[in-house]
Formats: C-alpha cells, sequence, structure tokens
C-alpha cells in the first residue's frame, strides 16, 4: 500500500515540477519581450501592443513618453506605480488585456491624460477613483467589461472636456438612473451604451441624462423589446445627430403586435442605423411608419437578418409605406434581398432622394420598381453582382422614369454590354453622372450608342475596353476616368467631339503611344501613368492649350533630346505641373540607361539643340567646301579633271571611229613648244634633226597635224605615235594653255611605262619653285631628273646638240607612212596650236 502512495506522490511531484518549469520558461519569456517594445525616435510615442507582457515595462518607457500602446497584452493588474514616471502622458491604449484590478492611484501622476482605452478587459466596477485626476480626459472606453452595473460615480461630472465615453458589457443586467446621473451636466459627441442581451430591467429616465449628440445602443432586446419604448421616451424631445441601434434582436424575431418604436416620432435625430440583428416583415413596417413621421432624414439597414413574416397580411395600399420622406436610405450587406419589396411593392422609395443598395445580391428589378422612384435623385446599386439580364428588363419601357436621377452608381457589377446599358441609362433625362467601374463592359457591337441626357462625369475605369468602345462613350463629358481599362491606343476623333473635357484618367492601360492631332482645347488634367509608351516630345500636347496638371510616370521612357526636352521646358515654364516627376520616371531605353532616373539623364546642349546642330552642321560644311575649293585651286585639280576628259572622249571617239594603235612608232620625237618659240624650233632644232643622216623623223603641230581633226585628237594621237616628247621649257610654255595640255598628255603617256621618254630642254632658266601648282609634276622633274639646257655660247652648243642626238638615240625607224593628211617639208607657213584652235 505505502508503494502504491509512494508512486502517486512521485507522480504529483513530476507534474508540480513541470508546471513549475513551464510557468518559469514562460515567465521569462515574458520578461524578454518587455524589451520589445518600440519607441519613436523624438522619445514620445511607445508601442508596445503584442508583446505577452504581464507587467507594465516601465523601465524602458522614457519620461518624455505622452503616447504608450500596451494593448493585446497580457496585464491583469494596474499598480499605482506603473506610469507614476510618466507626467506628460497624453494617450494610453489598454484594450484587449485582463485588467481585472486598476488601483485607486493608478493616473494620479498623469494629469495630461486625454484618451484612456481600457475595453475588453476584465474590470467588475467602474474604477471612479482611478479616474479622479483626470480633468482632461476627452476619451474613454471601457465597454466591454465584467460590469454587472454601470456605476458612474459623481467624479465623472468634473470631466468637462469629455466628449466620447463607450460604458458597458455582456454582463450588465440593470440599468438605474443613478447610474448615469453624473453627467446630466456634460455635453458629449457620443455615447455608446452596450449591454447585450443580458440586461433584463431598465429604470425609466436613466438616458435622460445624456447630453450627446452620437447615441450608439448595443443593446439586445430580445427579453425586455417594450423596454424599448420606455428608453426612446427617455429621448423624446432631445437632438441626435445619429440614433444608431446593434443587434436590436440577436437571437429571436419581434413578433407581437405591440409598437415598440412609436417612441422615435418625437425624437429629432437626423440619422437613424440598424447595424446587424434580427428584422422581420412586421418589425421592419412598424419601424419605417414611425420613420415616416419623426423628423429623420436618414435611415440605414446594415448587416441585418430579413426574413418574411408569415403572419404579414397585405390589404394593399393600407399595408404600403408611401411618405417615407427621406434623404439617403441605405441598404448593405443584407442577405435576403426580398427586403427591397418587403410589402410586395417598391412604394417605401417614393420619396426617397438618395438610395443606396449594395451587396443585396438581388438578381431582378421589375418594372414597377423603375415607376416607383420619382423622386429619386442618386441611385447606388454598386456591389451587387448584377448582370445586363438582372438590371435592364426589356419588357419595360423605361421612357419617362426616374425624371430627376443626377447620380447613377452601377460599379463593382458584372454588366458586358456597353451599348446595351447606354440604351437604358440614355432614358434618365436629368442623368448627369454616371459610376460603371469595376464591371466587364467590352466591345461594342457596330450599333450606335445615343445618350439623350449632358453626362458630364463618367467613371468607367477596372473594364475590358477596346480602342472601339470609345465611340459608345457620351461627348458631353467633362470628367473621364478609363483607367485600368485595358486600352492600348486611343481614339482621337472622340476626343476631338468631346471638346468639354476637362480631367482625363487613362493610367494603368497598355497604350503604346501618344497619338498625333490629339486635341483637347479644354483639358485641365491628364494622367497618362502606368502605361507603355516610351515617348515624349514637345509636339505630343501642343493641342492642349489649356493643360495645367500632368501625371505621366512609371512608362518605359527612351532617354532622348525629346523627352529631355519636354521636361526641361515643361518644368521650367511651370504652366503644367509634372505632379509624379521625378520619382516615377525611369529610362527603359538605351540599355545602357536602364533602369536610370530620367532626372540624371542629361545629354547636354549640344546634342538637344536642333539649332545649334543645324549651325554646325552648316559651318562645318561650309568649311569642307572651301577646304575643297581651296585644294582645287592650289592642286588646279579643274584643269586635271578637263584634260583627262579630253583624253577619256578623244579616245572614245578613236574607239568609236574604229581607230587602231599602231605597233610601230611613226615619229622619233614630238616636239611641244610654245608659238612663241618656233623660231627657235624651226631654224635650229629642226635642222639639226633633220640634217642627219639618216635622219630623225620629227613631229610637229605646224607641219605634221592631220587637217579637219580635233585639235586634242591630233596631239593625243601624235604624241601616241612618237617614240618620245621633247618639251621646249620656257616662260612661253609655261604660260600656254595648250602647252601645258601636250605636256599632261605626255606625262599621262608615260604612266605605266617611263618618264625617260620625256626629254626636257630648257631653252632658258627657269625657277622650278616659281612654276604653278599645276606644273607639281614637272617641278618633281626638273628636281629629280636630269634635263639638257641650251646654252647661250656657240660653242657650247655642239655639246648640246650631240648630248640631244644621244638621248634620242639612233634614228632606225622602219619605214612608215606619216598619217593620212599630215604635210612636210614646208617651215614657210608657221602655225601655234592656239591659232589652230580658231580654225
Amino acid at each position: 500500500m505505502w508503494v502504491f502512495k509512494l508512486a502517486v506522490a512521485a507522480l504529483v511531484m513530476s507534474i508540480l515540477n513541470v508546471h513549475i518549469y513551464q510557468a518559469v520558461t514562460i515567465s521569462i519569456q515574458r520578461t524578454e519581450a518587455s524589451h520589445f517594445c518600440s519607441i519613436s525616435d523624438d522619445q514620445r510615442r511607445a508601442d508596445c501592443h503584442g508583446q505577452h507582457l504581464d507587467h507594465v515595462p516601465k523601465e524602458n518607457l522614457p519620461v518624455s513618453l505622452q503616447e504608450l500602446d500596451l494593448s493585446h497584452n497580457s496585464l491583469q493588474r494596474i499598480h499605482n506605480t506603473d506610469f507614476s514616471h510618466l507626467p506628460r502622458l497624453t494617450v494610453l491604449t489598454l484594450e484587449y488585456n485582463n485588467i481585472s484590478v486598476i488601483e485607486d492611484k493608478a493616473f494620479a501622476f498623469n494629469p495630461l491624460l486625454e484618451n484612456l482605452n481600457i475595453f475588453n478587459n476584465s474590470l467588475m466596477v467602474v474604477p471612479n477613483k482611478a479616474l479622479a485626476n483626470l480633468a482632461r480626459l476627452r476619451k474613454l472606453d471601457m465597454s466591454n467589461n465584467f460590469f454587472s452595473e454601470v456605476a458612474l460615480g459623481e467624479v465623472f461630472s468634473t470631466f468637462t472636456s469629455l466628449q466620447e465615453l463607450s460604458v458597458g458589457g455582456p454582463f450588465v443586467k440593470e440599468l438605474k438612473k443613478s447610474n448615469l446621473i453624473a453627467l446630466r451636466n456634460i455635453s458629449l459627441f457620443k455615447f455608446a451604451f452596450k449591454s447585450g442581451s443580458s440586461l433584463l430591467k431598465y429604470e425609466p429616465g436613466s438616458f435622460g441624462f445624456v447630453k450627446t449628440k452620437n447615441m450608439w445602443f448595443d443593446i439586445a432586446i430580445d427579453n425586455i423589446p417594450h423596454e424599448l419604448h420606455t428608453m426612446l421616451s427617455d429621448l423624446a424631445n432631445k437632438s441626435f445627430y445619429a440614433l444608431r441601434f446593434r443587434n436590436l434582436f440577436e437571437f429571436v424575431y419581434y413578433t407581437g403586435d405591440y409598437d415598440i418604436f412609436q417612441g422615435l416620432r418625437n425624437i429629432g435625430a437626423q440619422q437613424l442605423i440598424f447595424h446587424r440583428g434580427k428584422f422581420n416583415e412586421n418589425l421592419l413596417r412598424m419601424a419605417l411608419i414611425n420613420i415616416q413621421q419623426s423628423p429623420i432624414k436618414a435611415l440605414g439597414l446594415l448587416y441585418i437578418d430579413f426574413a418574411r413574416s408569415p403572419t404579414f397580411v397585405d390589404s394593399g395600399a393600407g399595408s404600403s409605406v408611401t411618405d417615407l420622406a427621406l434623404d439617403l436610405l441605405v441598404l448593405s450587406d443584407i442577405s435576403n434581398p426580398d427586403i427591397l419589396r418587403f410589402d410586395w411593392r417598391f412604394t417605401w422609395f417614393n420619396k426617397v432622394r438618395r438610395l443606396t443598395v449594395k451587396n443585396v445580391n438581388f438578381n431582378f428589378v421589375p418594372c414597377d420598381a423603375w415607376l416607383s422612384m420619382d423622386s429619386m435623385e442618386l441611385l447606388d446599386v454598386s456591389q451587387n453582382q448584377l448582370q445586363d439580364g438582372y438590371l435592364i428588363n426589356r419588357r419595360c419601357d423605361y421612357a419617362g422614369t426616374m425624371p430627376v436621377l443626377h447620380t447613377f452608381n452601377v460599379s463593382n457589377n458584372k454588366l458586358t454590354s456597353l451599348s446595351g446599358f447606354a440604351a437604358f441609362a440614355g432614358e434618365f433625362k436629368r442623368l448627369q453622372v454616371l459610376d460603371v467601374s469595376y464591371n466587364k463592359l467590352q466591345t461594342v457591337d457596330d450599333g450606335v450608342c445615343n445618350w439623350k441626357q449632358n453626362i458630364s462625369k463618367l467613371i468607367a475605369n477596372h473594364n475590358a475596353l477596346e480602342v472601339t468602345s470609345l465611340r459608345c462613350l457620351p461627348t458631353t463629358v467633362q470628367y473621364l476616368d478609363l483607367s485600368f481599362c485595358n486600352l492600348d491606343q486611343l481614339d482621337v476623333n472622340y476626343f476631338r467631339q468631346a471638346a468639354n473635357l476637362r480631367e482625363l484618367l487613362l493610367n494603368g492601360n497598355r497604350i503604346k503611344f501618344i497619338p498625333s492631332g490629339w486635341k483637347n482645347p479644354n483639358l485641365q488634367s491628364l494622367f497618362l501613368d502606368g502605361n507603355s509608351f516610351g515617348l515624349l516630345s514637345m509636339n505630343s500636347f501642343k493641342d492642349m492649350p489649356s493643360l495645367l496638371t500632368l501625371r505621366a510616370g512609371n512608362n518605359p521612357y527612351h532617354c532622348t533630346c525629346d523627352l529631355y526636352t519636354f521636361i526641361q521646358k515643361t518644368t521650367s515654364n511651370r504652366r503644367v505641373n509634372i505632379t509624379d516627376w521625378p520619382k516615377n520616371y525611369k529610362c527603359y531605353y538605351p540599355e545602357h540607361l536602364l533602369n536610370t532616373m530620367a532626372a540624371d539623364f542629361f545629354p547636354g546642349h549640344v546634342a538637344c539643340d536642333i539649332r545649334l546642330v543645324i549651325l554646325i552642321s552648316v559651318v562645318t560644311t561650309a568649311v569642307v567646301v572651301i577646304a575643297i575649293m581651296a585644294m582645287c585651286y592650289l592642286f588646279d585639280v579643274p584643269w586635271y579633271t578637263k584634260a583627262t576628259f579630253q583624253i577619256i572622249r578623244a579616245k572614245y571617239r578613236a574607239h568609236k571611229e574604229g581607230a587602231r594603235p599602231e605597233k610601230d612608232y611613226s615619229y622619233h620625237a614630238f616636239i611641244s613648244y610654245s608659238h612663241s618659240d618656233a623660231d627657235w624650233v624651226n631654224h635650229q632644232l629642226l635642222p639639226c634633226l633633220e640634217s642627219t643622216k639618216p635622219p630623225y623623223r620629227v613631229c610637229i603641230h605646224e607641219r605634221d597635224f592631220t587637217p579637219g581633226k580635233w585639235i586634242i585628237d591630233n596631239i593625243i594621237e601624235n604624241i601616241e605615235n612618237s617614240l618620245k616628247v621633247i618639251v621646249i621649257l620656257s616662260q612661253h610654255f609655261v604660260d600656254s594653255e595648250w602647252c601645258n595640255y601636250e605636256l599632261y598628255f605626255a606625262q599621262q603617256r608615260a604612266i605605266g611605262k617611263t618618264f625617260s621618254d620625256v626629254i626636257l630642254v630648257v631653252k632658258e632658266p627657269i625657277d622650278p619653285n616659281s612654276l604653278p601648282s599645276k606644273y607639281c609634276k614637272l617641278k618633281k622633274m626638273l628636281n629629280t631628273k636630269t634635263y639638257l639646257e641650251w646654252p647661250q655660247q656657240p660653242k657650247q652648243q655642239v655639246f648640246f646638240w650631240a648630248q640631244l642626238k644621244s638621248v634620242l638615240g639612233r634614228p632606225s625607224l622602219p619605214q612608215h607612212t606619216p598619217p593620212p593628211g599630215s604635210t612636210r617639208g614646208s617651215t614657210g607657213s608657221v602655225w601655234s596650236v592656239s591659232e589652230l584652235a580658231q580654225l
């Protein structure tokens, strides 16, 4: 037996050790977690939420702290010293802990505290003594605690600055007049009371002490439905901006006949909101009948659980709500779409000016619904998964319906036909603002979209439009949002027609280029960011003289001179404000500039100034042309060109006439000389050469040129038929144009052979440096080649003739008949080449 007891004791000890170890481990972890408070750089704010703290880490909190967040931790008790070192504290958040006790002097050293949040803790009683020193308190939330009674002490009467107060919890069973009497002289902006379904007793007059602009009740009256009339009676003749009920019936539908809402008639509330809770047909009708007799102008039914009443009796017009004059009616997040015609009619919409129906998921709109909305100025049916067939009933005649409708919102649905919707909405004659965003509108058919009214604002972002869809848009718009519509190009014809357009949003599309000829004379704001174009220039928006705001970032820009010039000029003159410059502008091309900020792109003034580029090009071209002309003049290029042309033309004529070059030479030498040197040639040179045995056959132009032939042809032919060319060089030779030709042709003949065929005879001294530039080869020959110089002394002339004959060689040419037409022997008649040219 004792063995069993010992085993049990050992087991108990081991379990205790495990628990102790776990507790110590958790404590260490929590202590370490206290060091994870995030403190701002200015030491004024500390964020310690969600760190599993079980105590206030006061050792880590600076004295200068003004805002402290300790929410979502494991605090259980607030001690008198936890915040004593924080005299500047103004905001303290303690929500979502497990605080059950706040010591009496916990906030004694925090007189500046204005915002205290102890929501969702475990307080059993209101900490009146702890709050005594907080005279500057403006916002206090201590709801959702374990209060069984909300007993606000007299200290609350001192909170003259208090604006928002939330009290209560899920265990409050009774509300007495004494609980709230301390608020009798306090004017609040918002008062919220929470009890849930635990409230079983309400003392009349309790809420009568509350003065507030916004009254929020989180009270479930499932067990005490008749107490609602008492509560509303306590609010009679009070004025509220908003009166809000949450979970009015939390678990059961009200099936009684007693009118629990009759007190609404005497309450001066502007807005009435029912948030969550169960509503059947009878209860809703009961509320609406009283609302239509009250000053309430706005009604919200949010997240309510609506159901048909099995006992509802349709007595025709008598059961309908027909006089509900509301400025705003909101039906949001209601699972049962039957609420739209809860009495099997839509007459409760007759006098509603603005109607919002969100996430009710109705799938059919009967024709009489549109006929019951004659006073509707704004209709919002967004977020309902509507398809074309749900909203548009082709059996209905929409002509004349909703005659004063100004704004129509059908965003976040599943509409697809733009032309079909245009035909439907086109019947609303005064429609000006239309929101069709977040649908599936796409390409229209060949039909024409006729908008019968002046739509001034169209919101159509997040659709699947194409460029052809633009022709179905109204042209009267002043504001047009086509962002994120998958557009890859623009229809400039549409924008020309939309002359009143002032603000255009095209961001988030796939537009590849800015079209030329885009004209919008009144456009002031243009959004083009997040597209696919890369080119911008000064011509892109030249036909938009009124443009003031441009956003065009996040595009794959080509960093070129056009972009640089556009940005520089646009940012410098400040007429157009580029709102997203420079952070959203990066280079995409050229590759070496990829992801470079466009603001860091500087191509240089010369590269981007077209006028300077033209000027430099013109000047450079002029300099090159002048240089070429100077070189041509210096080296006599025109003369050489002309001479070469003469050779080519002569050879062409020879070829055309069937001439053939001869293998044997007709002459020993061709003598090139000036007419002024003819006497010396005829009386000195010819007798010497032609008197030898056998004689030298010599060709001179005065005697041997063929009559009737071109002079150039005679020169070229006789030079080619001569073994040697003797050049009689004198100043007259240099000055003669035709002598220059003969020398040039002789030089051309020597190309490919040898310059020894050209014999230079210097008749009179000549300085080679004084020769014109066109005699460059002659200069070279005089400087590098031995030439014969005619001596003035008779004794030296014998040696000259011997040298000349030695250079010519022996006169042993085969017998050859001179060319036809050549004449010999007569020297009495002397003609110069220039004179022959005149024949």
